[in-house]
C-alpha cells in the first residue's frame, strides 16, 4: 500500500477513533471480491440483457421463466461464495464496538456469514417470498423446484409464482431505507466501502450524513459519486484495506 494510502488509513482510524456513532455502508465492490460478479459492472451483460432490465418487477411479472433462469444463476454463484477478508473486518470491527451498525446494498447475506448483523437495504437473496399469500421461506424451495425442472418456483402455499426477498427494479422502497435513515440521524462517521454511490435512494445516505455534519470516509477501487464530499478517500480493495485498518485499531 502506498505511503499517501498508509497516511489516509491512520486519518481513518483517527476518525473511527473519536466517533461515538460510526455506520458502514456496502456496496458490490465488498462482494465481488468473494467472486461473486457485479452485474451493474462494466461488463454487467447477461446474455446480453441488462441487469437493470432483468431484475425488474415487471420481468417477473411478464417474463417469469427468463427473469428465474438469471436468479437461479445467481443463486448458484452465490452457493459456493464464502466471506472475505473485507467482510471479516468489518465484522470485528462491529464486534470491538468501532461500528454501530452495518448497511448494506447486497443481498447475499455474507456479512451476515461473517458475523455481523447488517441492515440489508434491498432485502436478501436468502429468501423467497408469496406476493398472493404472504409465505416467506428460504430459498431453497426455489432452488429445489428449479434443480427438478421447474421453471417458475411456485408458493407451497397457495401454488402463485414465488420471487425472491429482494426488492426489484420498480418496487416501492423497502421498511429498510426507513430504518436506515434512522440509523443515520445520529451517525457522525459514514464509512462506504465497495459501492460507487450512483443508485438511489442510497446514493443520498452519504450526502444526509455530510449535511448532519458528520464525516464521511470511502474506500473504493476506482471513483464514486461522493469522492467530494469524503474526509478520507483511500482507492483501494476492501479485502486490504479493511484489515489494516482493524490492525491499526488494536
Amino acid at each position: 500500500m502506498s505511503t499517501l494510502a498508509a497516511l489516509d488509513l491512520e486519518r481513518l482510524a483517527e476518525l473511527f477513533r473519536g466517533a461515538r456513532h460510526a455506520l458502514v455502508l456496502t456496496g458490490a465492490g465488498v462482494s465481488t471480491e468473494s467472486g461473486l460478479p457485479d452485474y451493474r459492472g462494466s461488463n454487467g451483460l447477461w446474455r446480453n440483457r441488462r441487469f437493470e432490465e432483468l431484475a425488474h418487477i415487471e420481468t417477473w411479472r411478464n417474463e417469469p421463466e427468463a427473469f428465474w433462469a438469471f436468479y437461479r444463476e445467481r443463486i448458484d454463484v452465490l452457493g459456493q461464495a464464502r466471506p472475505n477478508d473485507g467482510h471479516r473486518a468489518i465484522a470485528e470491527l462491529e464486534r470491538r464496538g468501532y461500528v454501530a451498525r452495518v448497511l448494506t446494498q447486497n443481498v447475499d447475506g455474507l456479512h451476515r456469514a461473517a458475523g455481523s448483523d447488517p441492515l440489508e437495504l434491498h432485502g436478501t437473496l436468502a429468501d423467497v417470498e408469496c406476493l398472493v399469500c404472504g409465505f416467506r421461506g428460504p430459498t431453497e424451495i426455489a432452488a429445489t423446484q428449479l434443480r427438478d425442472g421447474v421453471a417458475v418456483p411456485r408458493c407451497p402455499v397457495c401454488d402463485a409464482p414465488l420471487k425472491p426477498a429482494v426488492t426489484l427494479f420498480g418496487e416501492l422502497l423497502p421498511p429498510a431505507i426507513g430504518e436506515a435513515e434512522r440509523e443515520l440521524v445520529g451517525c457522525d462517521l459514514l464509512l462506504c466501502c465497495g459501492s460507487t454511490l450512483q443508485v438511489y435512494p442510497v446514493a443520498d445516505l452519504p450526502y444526509d450524513v455530510h449535511r448532519r455534519g458528520g464525516v464521511v470516509a470511502i474506500v473504493n477501487v476506482g471513483p464514486t459519486g461522493a469522492d467530494h464530499i469524503a474526509e478520507v478517500r483511500i482507492d483501494a480493495r476492501t479485502g486490504d484495506a479493511l484489515p489494516a485498518l482493524a490492525a491499526l485499531l488494536d
